[in-house]
């Protein structure tokens, strides 16, 4: 019904809107969070090597607060009058052989004089003149004696406080996506139901004016027959005739396609042999073909099932061959190929002479003609829409590519 069509299609909108909205947010917090813990990552190690230095330029010690606050550029950033009695550190003095002379673990009551002398062999060996090893922020640097000094500075409490931070950055953001999704989803139905009634009212108007137009064009012909019955045939009637099978095969495809769209998501669908069908279809077009001047071949895999509407199918693989007949180079070939598998695929090829000049981006476009002239072939740009709904229908994708310069080539994958 037009009321279950116009429900599912604000259900397809709002599940769109719903999964681009919170996609997006997504995206923001993963950047904001990125940005969050490389600020906070790059601002403790900054903090932890301000400590490092000042332990180094006293020594190996760390001075008191006061004598921070009367230099030149006063104390750095994040030491407080806290800093000397709360920083948590170790030295090692090396000598000139690489051997460690003397441990100074004082200011640290977590880690033993031969563990520290571990840790600050593992550093010198590592060769790097800063670094983290095992919870420390290390500096190696040369003594006043000549020697090489080991700074170990316990990054523990910085590390925990930046954790601290980014678990609460990550609660608010994950309590800020359920409320954006509950918003998101309350507020989607009023959001897409401008959207959708408009197309709706698109296609009812679609299949209102192509109803109206049925009488006219049947009382047309009705009115043809007599005509012609009466005073014999005529090139006039012929070119009448002609036209209102044109508008009767263009009302028809306008209505077909808004009953797809109305059948989208509702069909109930089953097996579908397709590689019997697809042989059945192209031997139909074989005539058509020969008497184009075409070679038509196929290579058709056994067995090839898929779930689907047999007669929407048959339309898709008529629509494509049918393209493929009016459209073609003088004394080509049309091959179509059905291979199985996990998912199947059909690929329908033909000669086209001016394969260069098409766009192919735009030949699944409602009333696009290859043809700007309109001088080759028949019909109204029609077909192709009607095979793209076919597929999105029956949630395959079909495509169309220039296979060389004087072949195109179609696919569709189920």
């Amino acid at each position: 019904s037009k009321q279950g069509c116009g429900h599912v299609m604000i259900y397809r909108l709002r599940k769109k809107f719903i999964c681009i909205c919170m996609c997006s947010f997504l995206a923001v917090f993963v950047v904001l969070f990125g940005a969050i813990f490389t600020l906070t990552s790059l601002q403790t190690t900054h903090v932890l090597d301000d400590l490092a230095n000042i332990i180094a330029e006293n020594d190996g010690r760390f001075p008191g607060y006061d004598s921070l606050a009367q230099g030149p550029a006063g104390p750095p950033v994040g030491i407080t009058r806290e800093s000397p009695s709360t920083t948590r550190f170790f030295t090692v003095h090396f000598d000139a052989d690489g051997a460690v002379t003397t441990v100074d673990a004082r200011a640290i009551a977590s880690i033993e004089s031969e563990d520290a002398a571990t840790l600050a062999e593992a550093a010198l060996a590592d060769g790097d003149t800063r670094g983290f090893c095992d919870g420390f922020r290390y500096l190696l640097t040369e003594s006043d004696d000549g020697d090489t000094l080991a700074i170990f500075v316990s990054a523990d409490g910085e590390l925990a406080a930046t954790n601290r931070l980014l678990y609460a950055v990550a609660a608010v953001f994950a309590s800020g996506s359920l409320i954006v999704l509950l918003l998101v989803t309350l507020l989607s139905k009023r959001a897409v139901r401008p959207v959708a009634e408009s197309v709706e009212r698109q296609q009812q108007f679609i299949t209102d004016a192509s109803h109206e137009l049925k009488t006219p064009l049947t009382l047309i012909r009705t009115n043809l027959d007599i005509i012609e019955d009466e005073q014999g045939p005529s090139p006039w009637l012929d070119d009448i005739r002609s036209e209102t099978a044109s508008m009767t095969q263009l009302v028809n495809h306008l209505v077909a396609l808004t009953r797809m769209n109305e059948r989208a998501g509702s069909a109930a669908f089953e097996p579908v042999d397709l590689s019997a069908l697809t042989a059945e279809t192209t031997e139909a077009f074989a005539t058509l073909a020969e008497q184009g001047g075409l070679t038509l071949s196929s290579e058709i895999a056994p067995a090839v099932r898929v779930n689907g509407d047999a007669r929407a199918l048959a339309q898709l693989l008529a629509i494509l061959l049918d393209n493929a007949c009016k459209y073609y180079a003088d004394g080509g070939a049309i091959h179509l190929q059905l291979s199985g598998g996990k998912h199947p695929l059909l690929e329908l090829s033909n000669s086209y002479a001016a394969v260069g000049t098409l766009a192919t981006d735009r030949l699944f476009d409602r009333f696009y003609r290859a043809d700007p002239a309109r001088t080759q072939g028949s019909g109204f740009g029609l077909g192709l829409s009607i095979a793209k709904a076919i597929c999105e229908r029956h949630h395959a994708q079909i495509s169309a590519q220039a296979a060389d310069d004087r072949t195109i080539l179609f696919r569709v994958r189920f």
